[in-house]
């Protein structure tokens, strides 16, 4: 029983004994650790607090562009701090960054698709054919951009339908903005009958572009006659209005126009052709 007990004992004594070798070697060390990753993390906090109102400051730096610094300048204080942390150990860090090297190739190898992803993101970021908000037609989808990640760009169509798209699909490919310029040309086609008077409808077009605020009047309105087809004079009609208004001056001055020819008695002819019958005799 006594032997049980002072084995028990020695047990113990060794174990403290570990303990408080351990807490002499390392303690400095563990202390120092805890110093350089809280110090670490409160600089990489006012580096992206920094960097924001930095980018703010300067003008064309959309508020996409400047999240992104922001994220990649925290990113790379707390990337020191880790390798500081290491250092404090005594790790070889100049191995550690070989090892980590090789194995961020080995992964962009098996990622690339991803890592083209990533590259698109930042490029989109870097050059911004588009922003937030704006309406574009790019990558095989038309929307509106709600939001630019390093990874994928989020659409909103006109019916609300969410839509994800890889960034390489988008850089790889050719983007229309229909947001970019402060104003669009909204093109018309309104066909005539060929007994109708030509001069007459222009006129009665003119007036209802002239009638609508939305229609610029620089450049003014342009009409003409761009076709004489199978059974229509068609009239070339190209209006200038605010690039928000387009879809309003479209609708509204179609209609205005079709009512505008009722009244004045110009018809819109529709596709007729005549069928001649004959008899079995050939009569």
């Amino acid at each position: 029983m006594e032997s049980s007990i002072a084995t028990v004992e020695s047990t113990v004594q060794e174990t403290i004994d570990l303990i408080v070798s351990i807490v002499t070697t390392y303690g400095l060390s563990v202390i120092g650790a805890i110093a350089i990753l809280i110090i670490g993390w409160i600089a990489a906090g006012w580096v992206r607090s920094g960097v924001t109102k930095a980018l703010k400051r300067v003008k064309g730096v959309d508020d996409m562009l400047t999240g992104f610094f922001a994220s990649m300048a925290r990113y790379a204080v707390l990337a020191f701090t880790i390798i500081a942390v290491l250092d404090q150990f005594g790790v070889e860090t100049t191995s550690l960054i070989a090892v980590f090297g090789a194995a961020g190739l080995a992964i962009g190898l098996a990622l690339q698709g991803t890592l083209s992803n990533v590259a698109a993101g930042v490029m989109l970021l870097l050059f911004r054919p588009f922003k937030v908000g704006d309406y574009i037609d790019g990558g095989g989808v038309a929307g509106t951009v709600k939001d630019v990640g390093l990874f994928i760009t989020e659409f909103s169509t006109p019916d609300n339908v969410k839509i994800i798209v890889p960034n390489s699909q988008l850089w790889g490919a050719s983007i229309k903005n229909f947001s970019a310029n402060p104003t669009r040309r909204v093109d018309f086609v309104f066909g005539i009958g060929y007994g109708d008077d030509i001069d007459k409808a222009m006129a009665v077009i003119r007036q209802v572009a002239e009638a609508d605020a939305r229609v610029h009047k620089d450049p003014e309105p342009f009409i003409v006659v761009g076709n004489l087809g199978d059974s229509s004079v068609d009239l070339t009609t190209r209006l200038w209005c605010n690039a928000g208004d387009y879809w309003g001056v479209k609708f509204d001055v179609t209609k205005a126009v079709k009512q505008a020819f009722d009244r004045e008695g110009v018809s819109i002819p529709f596709p007729q052709r005549d069928v001649h019958l004959f008899k079995a005799d050939g009569s």
